[in-house]
């Protein structure tokens, strides 16, 4: 008989280069602590070493200044000697899994579009992380590139975070109308963007997106890092404590409901608030020891060297399956893992059918579709990228739409873009250029 096991999931938040200078280090302390010090590199190191007198927030403040955090990788090419290092198939089986696998990756892409000011220097654009490790992954064969996104903020400052998909320009519906038509790729697995949802993310995940990797629930609260306590951005706080995946609820995306997309908790490595102990993960042995469906996940960012924080990981994964030899544990992708976990069957690979006739689009679905419609992405004979609603004919089936005046002339359109995906994390997508010969 087969001994249960856990899945490994390694989501990384994968945003490219990260920038901070020393001014904007103590600019942080001034927002998150009110402290107003001179931003001189005596200062910092006493604050590391817990020397100066903040009132009891010594620990708390040492805890954003540590050195760790503080060595960001600030241009492409200290990514690429980090990702050469830990891509490498010795550094991937320096520890293998139960079956003698490597260690995988799930490159959750992020597009900084949208901002109007980068003092942290990231690269901006539409593609510029997604095709750098799109290209990077082909030659491994082994990881993966799931979705991560940042609603931009009222002050278009790339270093600002925010919790709205649709405010103020909804950049999410573009970004993803683009990688569906330039790199035909639709995405099947989430990771929210400073581990933030909210009514508005929840509902338009649930319409496209069946796997989800974002609770963070945590035994006791942690109001040491005033910036994301009392619910801001990454609000978990009635989540459920288990690697158990959950289906949400309508009403409150932390508590389980009848939802269709599955969440599961996914906890930080190498930051300093939501960290994954080895408690989280003594508790994912014993409830895959009890017969529960398990995904032990955790994130981190491609902007800090990562090779410490796998280290420790590996660490804590062996020091925990050698007091459980009876269950195993699965390096995983994050789809694979939810499918493998949860018993949902892969099944034929959905497909669709879009034709036009005149000026009306119509779409079928060989089997039933996640949400209740493909995304539908139309790209312009001048450049734009669009997106819109179809008009429903058998929800989870069949679809149509029409080009003209109220919508978009059809002689505007360049190309039709449908993606779509199945219960099982399988994607479809489909094109049409109306406009060819």
């Amino acid at each position: 008989m087969a001994k249960p096991v856990v899945h490994i999931v390694h989501c990384v938040d994968t945003e490219g280069p990260l920038y901070e200078s020393l001014e904007a280090t103590f600019g942080r302390l001034k927002d998150l602590f009110g402290l107003d010090l001179e931003a001189n590199a005596e200062t910092l190191a006493r604050l590391q070493r817990r020397e100066i007198d903040l009132g009891g927030r010594e620990a708390a403040v040492a805890t954003v200044v540590a050195p760790h955090l503080l060595a960001y990788n600030d241009d492409w090419a200290k990514v690429d000697r980090m990702l050469d290092r830990i891509m490498s198939d010795a550094f991937r089986h320096e520890v293998p899994d139960s079956f003698g696998n490597g260690w995988i990756y799930n490159w959750h892409c992020l597009d900084h579009v949208g901002y109007e000011t980068n003092p942290r220097r990231r690269d901006l654009g539409f593609h510029k992380v997604f095709q750098r490790y799109r290209d990077r992954i082909r030659q491994s064969g082994t990881d993966a590139i799931h979705f991560h996104h940042h609603p931009v903020g009222f002050s278009r400052q790339a270093n600002h975070s925010a919790t709205h998909f649709f405010s103020p320009r909804a950049e999410i519906l573009e970004i993803i109308a683009r990688r569906l038509i330039d790199h035909d790729w639709f995405p099947c697995v989430n990771r929210p963007g400073f581990h933030a949802e909210r009514p508005d993310s929840h509902w338009f995940l649930e319409q496209f997106i069946p796997f989800d990797f974002a609770n963070q629930a945590m035994n006791g609260l942690d109001r040491s890092q005033s910036d994301v306590s009392d619910g801001r951005y990454g609000d978990w706080r009635r989540a459920p404590v288990s690697w158990v995946p959950y289906h949400p609820s309508h009403d409150d995306y932390q508590v389980p409901g009848d939802c269709r997309r599955w969440i599961a908790r996914c906890l930080n490595i190498g930051t300093r608030h939501s960290l994954l102990g080895e408690g989280d993960v003594e508790l994912a042995f014993t409830e895959a020891e009890a017969g529960l469906p398990v995904v032990l996940a955790f994130t981190n960012h491609d902007h800090r060297d990562m090779e410490p924080d796998i280290r420790q990981v590996r660490d804590l994964i062996t020091r925990v399956a050698a007091r459980h030899p009876g269950v195993d544990f699965r390096y995983a992708e994050a789809r694979d893992a939810m499918r493998q976990a949860l018993g949902i069957p892969s099944g034929q690979p959905i497909a669709l059918d879009a034709s036009i006739e005149g000026r009306r689009l119509s779409v079928r679905a060989s089997a039933p579709t996640f949400g209740p419609q493909p995304f539908l992405a139309l790209k312009t004979t001048d450049g734009e990228y669009l997106h819109d609603n179809l008009d429903f004919q058998q929800p989870f089936r069949q679809w149509s739409y029409i080009f003209d005046e109220a919508t978009v002339p059809l002689e505007r359109v360049h190309t039709i873009g449908l993606g779509v995906c199945d219960a099982a994390g399988n994607v479809a997508t489909a094109f049409i250029h109306p406009n060819q010969h």
